[in-house]
């Protein structure tokens, strides 16, 4: 009895990984596409890229939330199978602010730094999830 018990554990950790996942995967695509619109802003883009990279960012910033509810449910189903995970995420909005209405290269470059350090702990996360998705798959078998 105890073995289904856990392979249920083992299932739902599974479950609750991959959607942690696919949200970590479109935030980055997101922070992808702002950090591609954040070069052509440096680059001289003007009020449309900037308002484009915003939108972009904006989008991931829906992503991480997404993926930070999804984190804490696996957080949860892991805790069931006695693992456990510690990951944080954060874009700062002041940056966003401060990028479309004082539009400068200091900004923009403040600004793109900040979606780089969001796109790497989007990208530690994943490689965090990944890996404890093996470890779980292999517990399941």
């Amino acid at each position: 009895m105890e073995d289904k018990r856990m392979e249920k554990e083992v299932r739902e950790a599974v479950a609750a990984g991959e959607r942690a996942l696919g949200s970590l995967r479109n935030a980055q695509k997101c922070l992808d596409g702002a950090k591609n619109w954040g070069i052509v802003d440096m680059l001289g883009g003007g009020l449309v890229s900037s308002l484009v990279k915003r939108s972009k960012m904006d989008d991931a910033a829906g992503y991480m939330e997404e993926a930070k509810a999804d984190l804490r449910k696996f957080q949860k189903e892991l805790r069931d199978v006695s693992v456990s995970m510690d990951l944080r995420m954060e874009i700062g909005s002041f940056l966003s602010f401060a990028d479309v209405f004082f539009d400068n290269l200091f900004v923009d470059v403040m600004v793109q730094s900040k979606i780089n350090e969001a796109r790497d702990q989007v990208d530690e996360a994943i490689a965090r999830v990944e890996s404890l998705l093996v470890d779980l798959r292999r517990l399941a078998r």
